[in-house]
């Protein structure tokens, strides 16, 4: 612990993190040590396809409800007290639950957009998950109550999806897709401008529960490490950005975020 010290000293950190720092509020990840081998969804078979479309919907409503009621964790709670203190230069998140605003996190970059939230892919009209989710209720009575192994997009394993009614948008009769960047889907252009510009300014980068296995966050390591500021990766298993790390550990991100801080450690 005393190295990490050391790289980050008395520096601002820029903070990006990934899957793993939501695995204690019951979200599961999809490449830690452990986690079974997932295909999720791509962007082309969503939009290819109304039976992609039903699949998707009919997984994800019945996933809704676990994922509604996750609450913040220990490092969501400590990336928020570190905000206040003025010690973060910025976070940016490669994930969509929402759960780093929800504990008080106020400046931060969805990188991949937000789950509470839906899109139409033909007006581009946002409106809130929970009223889509109660017109699919009333759509299809009773079906959320079926059971199925969670999956980290939110979603549940379901074999048989036929049944399944989905909604349209009610402005235009458009195609209705949740507003997170899904595999096969570019990052918004802004969204990312922004998060190098947060890594031109940053005084030192730490990297928190995330593999690195997809370029939407290994670029700004590469990003951070081409500038020359000191990089800290906390991950359990390796990473993409291994090679370009200061100094990494491998470790949970809350008791690491502990003894980094000097709070106490989580129970």
């Amino acid at each position: 612990m005393s190295t990490v010290h050391e790289v980050l000293g008395d520096r601002r950190w820029l903070v990006l993190t990934g899957a793993g720092v939501s695995t204690d509020s019951g979200i599961p990840d999809y490449r830690g040590p452990g986690s079974p081998v997932r295909t999720p969804m791509t962007y082309q078979d969503f939009v290819r396809t109304p039976v992609g479309r039903q699949r998707y919907w009919a997984r994800a409503h019945v996933g809704w409800s676990r994922m509604r009621g996750a609450q913040p964790n220990a490092t969501h709670h400590a990336l928020a007290d570190l905000e206040r203190q003025g010690r973060l230069t910025g976070l940016i998140t490669q994930n969509v639950d929402g759960l780093h605003e929800r504990a008080g996190h106020r400046d931060l970059i969805d990188l991949h957009g937000r789950i509470d939230r839906v899109i139409c892919l033909q007006c581009r009209e946002l409106t809130p998950r929970a009223d889509l989710h109660a017109r699919l209720s009333l759509l299809n009575p009773g079906y959320e109550s079926r059971v199925g192994e969670v999956a980290p997009d939110g979603d549940v394993v379901l074999d048989d999806t036929a049944d399944f009614r989905v909604a349209e948008c009610r402005t235009c009769g458009g195609d209705l897709k949740p507003d997170v960047v899904f595999f096969g889907e570019n990052v918004p252009k802004d969204r990312v401008e922004r998060s190098y510009a947060l890594v031109g300014e940053a005084e030192a980068l730490v990297v928190l529960g995330s593999s690195l296995q997809v370029m939407s966050g290994l670029r700004f390591v590469r990003a951070a490490h081409k500038r020359g500021i000191p990089i800290a990766i906390i991950n359990r298993g390796t990473t993409r950005g291994d090679d370009l790390a200061t100094v990494k550990l491998e470790a949970g991100c809350a008791e690491t975020l502990a003894a980094l801080t000097g709070t106490a450690a989580p129970a």
